[in-house]
């Protein structure tokens, strides 16, 4: 609110009485005084007072209080201390002896240093930045073209061969994908490094502005440079594309001769020279460093990002088909399981010790049975091919390898249930505790024990604990999925086994409750899972969400898979046969 005696049509007055205009500045109290006033203003002689014509006033810095001398400006400046100080904190025992100097000075100095700062963050540092932002949008943008050349390579190489090559094809595909994924992912990386330098440039570049405008000396004092730290700019990110080498058709040698994809190397460089002050001292180049993302792949087989997959949309079928039938040879109600080898070959295990290996035409190409006679658990086919089954009553998991087996883990306090074969070949594994009482969901690579998946963010159990079929399955998007039939629901969890989401059923008017008991994923990520009570399979998508259910006349359907074509395999209980089906 204005002065009542000071609108702006009124000549402005004196501060200290109000009643004559003024003529005069006190630069150290920063006071507007008339001539009669500024005698009486003298007078105390407390202070260093500096009366100038109002004319000639001029922008002052702001004298901050002395906090421990009440009424008192800190004027001078304890270089020792490295703080503001006034004429009486001089001459206590704290500062005695101590250089002091005027703080004018500081501030001039300060000033500068800061002006320096502004210029270069300005001027060199922060237009660096734009131009690598810049830089890194410009490859993404061509990443889309180069990535669809190589995927149309393998397209016309596919063409030309034969519907046995078509698990190969799909695979080259998937390393296209994955490397394409990891190329995106190092340069969202790095775009995001130097988005968030770039803020920090900004708020940094504004807060000097603020400081260098307000000129106080508090402020001033108390900055600290960040020029250092944003001298050196952040790595660029260096990738050599993979490319596709064909190769002509050997039938003999197929997944050697189909061709191979270069290794993506996705690698970080220092640039040529780092932007140094005038005051840096020269120092010796700095050898490039390899980002924890610098590795080259196949052979490596690094978990993957929930991005990780590319595939082509594949829209559901109105009607789901049922192409083939296998009869297994189990008894009525003894089939449980089923696991593809490949689309014309799966693995089915029952209520004995004999595990089959069964084609389309019901053919029995192979039969393993369990080294202790127990009925198997599960079973799963790992990406080589192998077959690794449960042991319930030894504690172990097992892998048959050229028909010899193998005991890969045995327990200790647990036994293991349901098993599936991740993305990145390792072991999903359900397990319960010795005393019925817990129930966990653990990963191995090989042998050891790499996470364990028990409760959520409120120390709750995730899954029930009592001894009924818990199937898991690991989604496209690297979700672990385990249909849950005591609790009925299918519970899923992200990667690092963080609570997603629980499906429960779909509220159409069932026969039964909703049972689910096996469970399996698709390339579009859809989560399928056997509610074999209401005979039909649910299909969700990869947030839970339902979207149709599968009937194809099935009776009891229980263990499922789906093959590298999206083709899923039904093991019905009631009719102990497998149905292959294909609904995409």
């Amino acid at each position: 609110m204005l002065h009542p005696r000071r609108s702006a049509q009124d000549v402005l007055l004196c501060d200290s009485c109000e009643t004559f205009p003024l003529q005069c500045h006190c630069e150290l109290c920063q006071i507007n005084l008339c001539t009669n006033c500024v005698g009486k203003h003298l007078l105390d002689s407390s202070k260093r007072h500096n009366v100038v014509p109002f004319k000639q006033k001029k922008s002052t810095p702001n004298y901050p209080e002395c906090p421990t001398h009440a009424d008192k400006h800190c004027e001078l400046y304890c270089e020792d201390c490295d703080v503001p100080v006034c004429i009486n904190c001089v001459t206590t025992d704290k500062h005695r002896g101590h250089k002091i100097s005027d703080i004018l000075e500081k501030l001039g100095s300060k000033t500068q240093g800061l002006q320096n700062d502004l210029e270069e963050l300005e001027t060199r540092v922060y237009p660096r930045y734009e131009e690598m932002a810049s830089d890194v949008q410009t490859e993404k943008a061509n990443l889309e073209t180069n990535y669809e050349q190589l995927t149309t390579a393998a397209d016309q190489q596919e063409e030309i061969w034969h519907r046995e090559i078509t698990a190969i094809v799909n695979q080259v595909k998937s390393d296209i994908a994955e490397m394409k994924t990891k190329h995106m992912a190092a340069l969202d990386k790095n775009t995001d490094e130097i988005t968030h330098s770039i803020t920090e440039l900004k708020q940094i570049i504004l807060n000097l502005k603020a400081i260098l405008e307000s000129n106080d000396i508090s402020l001033i004092s108390t900055y600290k440079s960040r020029n250092n730290e944003f001298r050196r700019l952040p790595p660029k990110v260096r990738v050599t594309l993979p490319s596709f080498s064909p190769q002509k058709i050997n039938t003999d040698q197929l997944r050697e001769m189909f061709g191979s994809l270069s290794p993506l190397s996705i690698n970080t460089e220092e640039h040529d020279y780092t932007m140094k002050s005038p005051e840096a001292v020269l120092s010796p180049p700095v050898k490039p460093m390899k980002s924890p993302e610098a590795v080259s792949s196949p052979p490596v087989k690094p978990m993957k990002s929930p991005e990780a997959v590319s595939s082509p949309v594949k829209p559901l079928l109105d009607d789901p088909r049922l192409t083939a039938t296998i009869d297994t040879g189990y008894g009525e109600h003894e089939l449980r399981s089923v696991s593809c080898l490949n689309e014309d070959q799966v693995w089915t295990r029952g209520e004995n010790e004999t595990m089959k290996l069964l084609n389309l035409q019901s053919k029995l190409l192979t039969s393993i049975q369990t080294e202790s006679g127990n009925v198997p658990g599960d079973i799963a086919v790992t990406r080589d091919g192998d077959l690794v089954y449960t042991d319930y009553i030894k504690h172990t998991v097992n892998i048959v390898k050229n028909k010899q087996i193998q005991t890969l883990i045995t327990l200790q306090g647990w036994r293991p249930l349901f098993v599936c074969s991740t993305a990145s070949d390792d072991l999903l594994v359900t397990m319960i505790s010795d005393d019925h009482t817990q129930y966990k969901v653990v990963r191995y690579s090989g042998s050891t024990e790499t996470q364990s998946i028990q409760f959520d963010d409120q120390g709750r159990p995730l899954y029930s604990s009592d001894y009924y079929d818990k199937y898991i399955s690991e989604n496209r998007n690297l979700d672990i999925c385990v249909a849950d039939t005591s609790a009925k629901a299918v519970v899923v969890v992200n990667q690092s086994g963080k609570l997603r989401f629980r499906y429960t059923g779909h509220p159409s008017n069932t026969e039964q409750s909703f049972k689910p008991v096996g469970i399996t994923t698709d390339s579009q990520s859809h989560i399928l899972t056997a509610d074999w009570g209401n005979h039909r399979i649910h299909i969700l998508d990869q947030d839970g969400q339902f979207l149709r259910y599968i009937h194809c006349d099935l009776r009891g359907p229980y263990g499922l898979c789906v093959d590298i074509r999206d083709n899923l395999f039904v093991a019905e209980r009631y009719t102990a046969k497998v149905k292959k089906i294909q609904y995409l």
